[in-house]
């Protein structure tokens, strides 16, 4: 078992790297092909590329299901033509002691990918928005504390307490500070509506005065605030769902939870973080009957053709169904696991399709 393990190992994980690096060139070639459109104001092609290179991460937890799937079936299938598995199954091996192996062989690509997942992939996403945004000379800079996020404009700081998907802003307090930054007035609003360009109208407005002669307290209903934010600059910095972690997720679950927002689509990224590594096994599994098959079945070619379409087909109705989910507020649960489970399902009819003949 230790030498079947050993070998499957070595072959799979050669595959995998190569299946990656080739998709992870294609995937980076057309990202670069999409920065190059918005090339300008000070955003050259070094800080393109750049952006795209650390945009690779994000890209490789994406492709991780159907990169395995296909590198799977390329190394199995290799060793199939090479009769390495035919030799195993003649030196009793079964079929049982066979996905044990390579269940064995998959968990360090289970850790890998949730690694990605979680510390890699989101680091690296804020550090490409980031740099995009100080090559185009974004007037503010935006950080996400426990606090809600800090906006720096010119010579106010921003407190935002909350994002709606929308982008409507909650529980805004601006501190307007004068030329030798004393604080000059505070404003606190309970909502504030994007209009267009910079403008936006705050409702529910507070605003305290400091002078000389005293502090002015005023009440409005509406009040136009223009400023730096924007919503092209408050959506590249404010992560979407899928690219926060699961630590994250859950206490920003909580937060809407604890003011009575919805929740659903971040509990299915939620639930597809927890499942998507499992993934992996699950195509580890699917791709083992296609090394089974006979030769006259196909060749490696038409085998590999369509691993990238099972892979390509995952990857897509999965994001289907969960964007289907959150419009529809289905279970996340479901969401989250029917793509997996409908391939654990096929890679199980297919393994014992193949142990019948």
């Amino acid at each position: 078992m230790k030498l079947l393990t050993r070998s499957l190992g070595r072959e799979i994980y050669f595959s995998i790297a190569l299946v990656f690096a080739a998709l992870l060139m294609l995937f980076a070639f057309f990202d670069l092909i999409h920065e190059l459109n918005i090339l300008g104001s000070g955003y050259h092609l070094g800080y393109a590329a750049l952006f795209v290179l650390l945009s690779v991460p994000g890209r490789m937890y994406e492709l991780f299901p159907v990169a395995v799937l296909i590198g799977a079936i390329i190394a199995l299938t290799h060793m199939a033509m090479n009769s390495e598995l035919t030799v195993y199954r003649a030196s009793g091996v079964s079929l049982r002691q066979m996905i044990v192996a390579l269940l064995k062989t998959g968990l360090p690509l289970v850790l890998l990918s949730f690694l990605c997942g979680e510390l890699i992939a989101p680091l690296s996403e804020q550090m490409a928005k980031e740099l995009r945004l100080k090559a185009q000379n974004a007037e503010i800079r935006l950080k996400e504390f426990r606090s809600g996020v800090w906006a720096k404009d010119e010579r106010s700081f921003v407190n935002i307490k909350n994002v709606l998907p929308d982008t409507t802003l909650l529980n805004i307090s601006i501190y307007e500070f004068d030329e030798i930054f004393h604080l000059r007035s505070i404003i606190s609003a309970k909502r504030a509506v994007f209009v267009e360009k910079n403008h936006w109208t705050l409702e529910g407005v507070t605003q305290t005065i400091f002078t000389r002669q005293g502090t002015a307290i005023n009440h409005q209903d509406r009040m136009e605030w223009r400023s730096a934010l924007n919503l092209g600059i408050l959506r590249a910095l404010l992560a979407g769902p899928d690219q926060m972690s699961v630590v994250n997720l859950y206490q920003y679950i909580q937060h809407l939870r604890d003011n009575r927002q919805k929740t659903v689509s971040y509990e299915i990224a939620l639930w597809n973080k927890l499942v998507y590594p499992a993934t992996v096994l699950v195509m580890l599994l699917l791709a083992l009957p296609f090394a089974a098959q006979q030769r006259r079945e196909g060749g490696i070619s038409a085998k590999i053709f369509t691993g990238i379409l099972l892979g390509l087909t995952f990857h897509f109705v999965d994001k289907l169904f969960s964007n289907l989910g959150a419009i529809n507020e289905w279970q996340p649960v479901l969401i989250a696991t029917a793509m997996p489970a409908l391939f654990l399902m096929l890679a199980s009819w297919m393994l014992w399709k193949t142990e019948k003949r």
